[in-house]
């Protein structure tokens, strides 16, 4: 009696192969797409984060008469100060342009820059002015 070898064949290894590359070549495109896709969403959520702290230091402007008092009200008359209501500051690497808002209440559109100039607005509130 013979015995037979048992494995894989050449070609059958081959196929397997070409079908890995091909399935790797049209996820590579998806995955280099992501990366600007995540930076933008990390924008996003810094404008989203900007914009519930402004409106939080409004309201407990508005609770305080629009008087400057520590851990309730801080004075907000450009966008660019943002970072002072922010709990940690504004991050590394952000920066938000500078919009007047001239008194308490008084709105702007704001425009928070994040990574490879990726850009999301948000909507800012005037207090303590």
């Amino acid at each position: 009696m013979k015995s037979r070898q048992a494995g894989f064949t050449m070609i059958e290894l081959i196929v397997v192969i070409v079908i890995l590359g091909i399935l790797a070549a049209t996820a590579l495109p998806k995955f280099l797409d992501m990366r600007g896709e995540a930076q933008q969403a990390a924008v996003e959520g810094v404008a989203g984060a900007a914009a519930s702290a402004m409106t939080l230091n409004y309201s407990g402007c508005s609770l305080t008469n629009n008087v400057v008092t520590a851990n309730k009200c801080v004075k907000i008359n450009d966008c660019s100060q943002v970072g002072t209501v922010l709990q940690g500051g504004l991050p590394t690497g952000y920066s938000v342009a500078s919009v007047a808002l001239a008194t308490n209440g008084v709105t702007g559109t704001c425009t928070v820059t994040g990574q490879d100039s990726k850009t999301a607005a948000f909507t800012g509130i005037g207090a303590g002015i």
